[in-house]
């Protein structure tokens, strides 16, 4: 039987107990924390590292655009910003290019902060 890491345990807990707000919130961390990771296998010439974190970065990306309800009018603006993003996350990986990720990095922040801002907003009312 395998044991649990105390850490995973409360990661997937933070998981199946969050809003859909918290869960978006969680989706914006988890691509920066790739990107950044990314960044730093770049710097330091490990191209699998590398690949492996981009990847997942893009399947956030992925993810994130799929829970788009397309039938509200801002939705087609951010389907657009996050598909141009995924492709500056494949230029990266393919060309080791670090404008195209801190281009997606900052993209992706201004996106996480302003949810932020949101639910902070959300929950004062």
């Amino acid at each position: 039987m395998a044991t649990i890491n105390p850490y995973q345990a409360y990661q997937q807990n933070s998981v199946m107990t969050a809003s859909p707000q918290e869960l978006t919130l969680m989706l914006y961390n988890g691509c920066l924390k790739f990107m950044k990771l990314a960044k730093k296998a770049m710097a330091e010439n490990k191209i699998e590292e590398k690949h492996t974190n981009l990847i997942k970065a893009q399947a956030i990306i992925q993810e994130l655009r799929h829970t788009l309800n397309m039938d509200i009018a801002m939705s087609e603006g951010l389907a657009q910003l996050y598909d141009f993003t995924y492709g500056k996350l494949i230029e990266a990986n393919m060309k080791n290019d670090t404008a195209a990720l801190e281009e997606a990095e900052g993209y992706i922040l201004e996106l996480r902060d302003t949810w932020k801002q949101a639910m902070g907003q959300l929950k004062n009312r």
